[in-house]
């Protein structure tokens, strides 16, 4: 999503509006999960994707004229039946797609788009609610920002106060959703997760920008100043130069959306930090290295106390098995690792 508000906030903020795709609905296997998006602007330049291939070439057909009309269109794409052999596409399932337009000259669209921005860059609590057209295609859907604190950005009081029981269900929502009784899209902010990376080294170099691609927020550590620094880390989002590892989370706050990946220039620095990583409620914690230095590494916190129990949260050696050697292919496989265990535990 934050590519996409990125090139939207550019595009506000050069008086262009534009068309954003939205997959509102997606069933067995369809080519892209709900939440996929994608901006088409005036010239007919694609960000994003919804998909790929004919539907997505559909879409853009679509898009144009959402932007010719400034009508909003939701379209339904039987992707096992007609559909599916009109467009050449064998992936079977069936997707619901938004496609609005976006109006440059509405200065609420770009307050908008940059405190969603904000919301997403500080990872605060917040939701982007869509509201459908009430037809196939009508009048733009209503698009607002509710933030924790309850404060909405997008729609007037007097709009939100007719909207209770739908914002009374928006903060039980942890996950993109579509609320079919309030023809309401969900999209909370929330859902961005943080991976706390230990080890400034090739393999960390080379996981950040994979991770931020993939919609993680990254967080690089490391306790030198000449391996943590902007010119290495230029995608990352927080850099952090430790004391020591002693105190690895020190000022830190470590829950249910932390995901902490150890790679650190040694065995001795990566138990320090699975030690205190062992004590937080983490979804995620991995340590790179092979089976043998995993072993000795959990014998010794046997050892000290931690239990077989403990250890079984570790996943190590970290990352998919992909046979990867170089640090570059080393990166593909532990940010594969976390995509997965990200997807399962948003059900």
């Amino acid at each position: 999503m934050r590519e996409i508000i990125k090139e939207a906030i550019a595009l506000l903020e050069k008086g262009q509006g534009f068309a954003l795709a939205t997959v509102v609905e997606q069933n067995r296997s369809a080519p892209r999960s709900a939440g996929a998006r994608m901006v088409v602007t005036q010239d007919g330049v694609v960000i994003g994707t919804v998909g790929g291939g004919a539907l997505e070439a559909k879409v853009q057909k679509i898009a144009a004229e959402v932007m010719k009309n400034r009508k909003a269109a939701v379209i339904f794409f039987n992707l096992t039946a007609g559909d599916s052999s009109g467009m050449g596409m064998i992936c079977g399932g069936d997707a619901r797609v938004l496609v609005d337009y976006v109006d440059s000259g509405d200065p609420v669209c770009l307050t908008l788009y940059r405190e969603l921005a904000a919301a997403l860059e500080r990872g605060d609590r917040a939701w982007l609610v869509t509201l459908l057209p009430s037809e196939e295609a009508g009048s733009p859907g209503s698009t607002f920002l509710m933030r924790d604190d309850g404060a909405i950005t997008g729609i007037s009081g007097n709009v939100a106060g007719g909207l209770q029981d739908l914002l009374a269900e928006v903060r039980g929502c942890n996950a993109f959703t579509f609320l079919e009784r309030h023809r309401a899209v969900i999209d909370p902010t929330v859902n961005r997760v943080t991976a706390l990376i230990f080890g400034a080294g090739h393999v960390g170099r080379s996981l950040v920008p994979v991770l931020s691609s993939v919609e993680f927020r990254t967080v690089i550590l490391d306790d030198r100043q000449e391996f943590v620094n902007r010119e290495r880390f230029d995608s990352a989002d927080e850099i952090v130069r430790l004391d020591s590892f002693d105190e690895a989370f020190k000022g830190m706050t470590i829950d249910e959306r932390s995901y902490i990946v150890i790679i650190t220039r040694g065995h001795l620095h990566d138990r320090t930090v699975l030690r205190q990583a062992l004590r937080t409620k983490a979804a995620y914690i991995g340590m790179i290295g092979s089976r043998t230095k995993r072993d000795l590494t959990y014998q010794a916190l046997l050892d000290e106390g931690f239990t077989r129990a403990d250890l079984e949260r570790v996943h190590s050696p970290i990352g998919l098995s992909i046979k990867a050697e170089t640090p570059a292919e080393i990166a593909v496989s532990i940010a594969a690792e976390l995509i997965k265990i990200r997807a399962e535990l948003n059900g």
